[in-house]
């Protein structure tokens, strides 16, 4: 079984030029063994003011390509969306793995044909599942060609912001998201130069992608004496975009209008009213150096790692509350004697049956006292005759108690055990067999929060993992020897069969394999929760969460669809 881990992606955004076609690009995953990048959209309005300018065109034509070409005898293109400077960007299918994927091609003697095989690699090696990924980049047969993700539950930010601007929850979470993710990338020494309303991407799942890290820039021959510089002013565009539907240029672009002429960079909350204040001097730290005064502001952010702390400064935006609704009226049915509960149609009405007359003879009166009497009388009879029974009971009972309450005791009154539930202390991947999972992630499966995870990778075959793999887990150290009666799961992923096996083993790192420790109990679920019972009492300090079988699940922005599965949280109970 092949094992795929999550790699970045790039798109191009937005080009001066005159593309064939507008369209958005969006990835599906491929999980082709190479790297590669991801397809980008051209619309008009290339450049903002204060970004890197432009090579010349390419030195070659655009290969002559058309639909239902193959490149690799597997990736067949369908559409072309870009056919611009020297290269062209195609909606394409992996017919091996039968999902959409999009596709850079330039000739091989392209005038950048080497540095966009070179950031289509780089981009790919940063893993970030916050850019979309990079599938593969090959030169074959005279042709540069990079194949990346296609999200097609994905929106861009340019279609968002045609419908007014964004909710200051919504603004700060992609801000945050953005810069958290520029901030990686940075880490490791890539730029994106090129990010823009096209190339940022809000995810069914409410994550936000970013498309085109280095390889846009390359495609397009663009670059930066300060990349820091210019990823953070962009940054700080977005944002104000977002807050504002207005780009921060005096020219329009990305569907939106311009700032006034020779009025120069003033703040979104003087824009447009009921702008969140502290996102509006955030978005001017970010644009400070270009016609916005320092003296509103708190120091500029230079660098997307600033930005980040500046962003962790500011008290969090929570998302709106849920607007109430009033239940309807509640709608009496109103009972009209001969309707049978129907309510009489408007106008009608219903004739009201006097009561009968009372009984006002004598012999009606005298019959009402002789059954009154009768019924005293046996009601003084009856009560005699239930106390005397009810004596005779009471002394029964009380001997039967006492013979019961001395059984009770002698049987000792057994009672089941109660279960508490044993603090997690520490964790650590236990890697049996080839490369780790997600080590660095195993504390989300006790951090009491269901939306962080542990995820195994994706495998293209499946749902048993062996004979490729014996299987994946997670060592937990319970602190000191504790009775260990169950483990309760919570899964991100349904469908087909989870398997999960609990094992009492030496420490965090065991000395031996699977076949050398304790076996507590297994289950199996096709849902997203799943309580593996021990099949024996077992006193241990660690405890080995061992799966080996997994689902075929979707994509859903951190991985592509293949057999994975991810715990979000995990409690043991002794």
């Amino acid at each position: 079984m092949a094992e795929r881990s999550t790699a970045a992606v790039d798109v191009a955004d937005s080009s001066g030029d005159k593309p064939l076609t507008a369209k958005a690009d969006q990835a599906d995953q491929s999980t082709a063994d190479g790297v590669a990048q991801n397809l980008e959209r051209d619309t008009k309005n290339d450049e903002a003011p204060g970004r890197g300018g432009t090579d010349g065109p390419g030195k070659t034509s655009p290969p002559e390509l058309h639909s239902g070409h193959k490149l690799a005898r597997r990736y067949r293109l369908e559409e072309c969306v870009t056919r611009l400077d020297g290269f062209s960007s195609w909606r394409a299918v992996d017919e091996k793995l039968r999902r959409a994927v999009g596709v850079h091609v330039l000739p091989a003697d392209h005038s950048r044909a080497r540095s966009v095989l070179a950031a289509a690699r780089s981009s790919a090696l940063l893993g970030d599942p916050r850019f979309v990924q990079v599938l593969d980049a090959v030169e074959e047969n005279d042709l540069v060609y990079v194949v990346h993700e296609w999200l097609p539950d994905a929106t861009e930010l340019t279609t968002l912001l045609s419908a007014g601007p964004l909710e200051p929850h919504d603004a700060y979470q992609m801000v945050s998201q953005v810069a958290g993710a520029m901030a990686a990338a940075h880490r490791e020494g890539l730029a994106h130069l090129r990010l823009n309303p096209n190339a940022v991407l809000r995810a069914s799942t409410g994550q936000w992608r970013i498309r085109g890290l280095a390889v846009n820039a390359a495609l397009r021959g663009i670059s930066s004496d300060t990349p820091q510089r210019t990823d953070t002013e962009a940054i700080g565009a977005l944002l104000y975009a977002a807050l504002t539907q207005r780009w921060p240029y005096e020219s329009d672009a990305y569907g939106l209008s311009g700032l006034p002429k020779d009025v120069g960079l003033i703040a979104p909350d003087q824009v447009r009213a009921g702008v969140h204040r502290g996102l509006s001097e955030l978005a001017m730290r970010a644009l400070v150096n270009d016609g916005a005064t320092a003296s509103r502001h708190e120091s500029a952010c230079t660098t997307p790692e600033e930005l980040v702390k500046a962003i962790g400064e500011m008290p969090r935006i929570r998302p709106p509350e849920p607007a109430f609704t009033a239940p309807p009226e509640y709608q009496r049915t109103t009972y009209q004697q001969g309707t049978y509960g129907r309510t009489a149609p408007p106008g009608a009405t219903q004739p009201v049956p006097a009561p009968p007359p009372p009984l006002q003879s004598r012999t009606g009166k005298a019959l009402k006292w002789a059954v009154s009497a009768l019924l005293i009388a046996a009601l003084g009879l009856g009560s005699w005759q239930l106390a005397d029974a009810l004596m005779q009971q009471g002394d029964k009972a009380d001997d039967t108690n006492q013979t019961q309450t001395t059984e009770d005791d002698d049987k000792g009154n057994e009672k089941p055990k109660p279960t508490k539930p044993l603090t997690i202390e520490a964790a650590q991947e236990y890697v049996a067999s080839g490369d780790a999972q997600a080590a660095e992630d195993v504390g989300n499966t006790y951090d009491g929060d269901s939306s962080t995870f542990w995820r195994t990778k994706r495998y293209t075959d499946g749902p048993e993992l062996a004979p490729y793999k014996p299987g994946v887990g997670i060592v937990y150290d319970l602190g000191s020897s504790q009775e260990v009666s169950a483990a309760s799961i919570s899964l991100r992923y349904a469908g087909d069969h989870t398997t999960a096996v609990l094992y009492a083993t030496d420490s965090l790192s065991p000395s031996t394999g699977i076949d050398g420790m304790t076996k507590v109990g297994t289950a199996s679920t096709s849902g997203t929760s799943l309580t593996v019972k021990a099949s024996k009492t077992v006193k241990t300090q660690y405890v080995l969460l061992w799966i080996t079988a997994v689902p075929n699940a979707p994509t859903d922005g951190y991985s592509s669809a293949g057999y994975k599965q991810a715990i979000t949280d995990l409690k043991f109970t002794g």
